[in-house]
């Protein structure tokens, strides 16, 4: 092969390697793709918090986080009355 024919060949290739990683972004970049991956990572960090590695609830976490929606409802409705 010839060192034209390589160097071609070589021209192609980058093309293609190019293509494929514009391709990529322009995929990554696009909003619905965004928010997919943001709602995907949000799942994932709510199940790491509410349940053990493996797969049973915690309980204390989740309690506490009733307890405090509780106290945040109480709170407004006390303020709320006051006014």
């Amino acid at each position: 092969m010839s060192d034209t024919a390589r160097i071609e060949q070589d021209i192609q290739a980058a093309r293609a390697r190019l293509e494929g990683t514009v391709n990529e972004l322009a995929y990554r970049a696009q909003p619905q793709v965004i928010a997919q991956r943001q709602l995907q990572g949000l799942r994932l960090r709510l199940d790491a918090a509410t349940h053990t590695e493996d797969g049973e609830l915690r309980i204390e976490r989740i309690g506490a986080v009733v307890a405090a929606a509780v106290v945040v409802v109480v709170a407004v409705g006390w303020l709320r009355r006051r006014r």
